[in-house]
């Protein structure tokens, strides 16, 4: 599979691809994991948003965030998700490598800190992320947080 990259700003994001980005997200953590939350949590205009288009179709997508938005000293990851007609094809792989990647470009060097859901953890332990948190509720799903140094 093909995939294009997009990594903008807030303001450079097209109305398109804002609505892209919001309806896979809410196809998936709203709908699929049937997780009534507010998804817009007035972070978005302060990160960068990574798109992974296959064709005309947003296929993943993460949110980049700069350190001080979510955690105090570190960047951070977020919105971690991807269709699931691709899962298992090695685009979830393609998004992390790239959101690593593109939040040491954007931020410089240093940790990386997540909020994983806990049954993802094997998934982020391949990318460096380590468990730095007890479990805790976020939403009704166990969440833990990870840190990639």
């Amino acid at each position: 599979m093909t995939l294009t990259k997009v990594c903008k700003g807030f303001n450079d994001l097209t109305p398109h691809e804002m609505y892209d980005l919001l309806r896979l997200r809410s196809d998936v953590f709203v709908v699929e994991q049937n997780c009534v939350f507010l998804d817009l949590d007035n972070k978005d205009q302060k990160c960068h948003h990574l798109l992974l288009y296959s064709q005309d179709a947003l296929v993943a997508y993460a949110r980049l965030v700069p350190p001080g938005v979510s955690y105090p000293k570190e960047m951070s990851i977020g919105r971690i998700v991807t269709i699931s007609e691709v899962r298992g094809t090695g685009v979830g792989k393609q998004l992390m490598e790239l959101a690593i990647a593109e939040c040491y470009t954007l931020f410089g060097t240093g940790p990386i800190k997540i909020g994983a859901q806990l049954y993802a953890e094997k998934f982020y332990n391949a990318f460096g992320f380590v468990q730095s948190s007890e479990v805790y509720d976020e939403d009704g799903i166990d969440h833990i947080e990870m840190m990639k140094a």
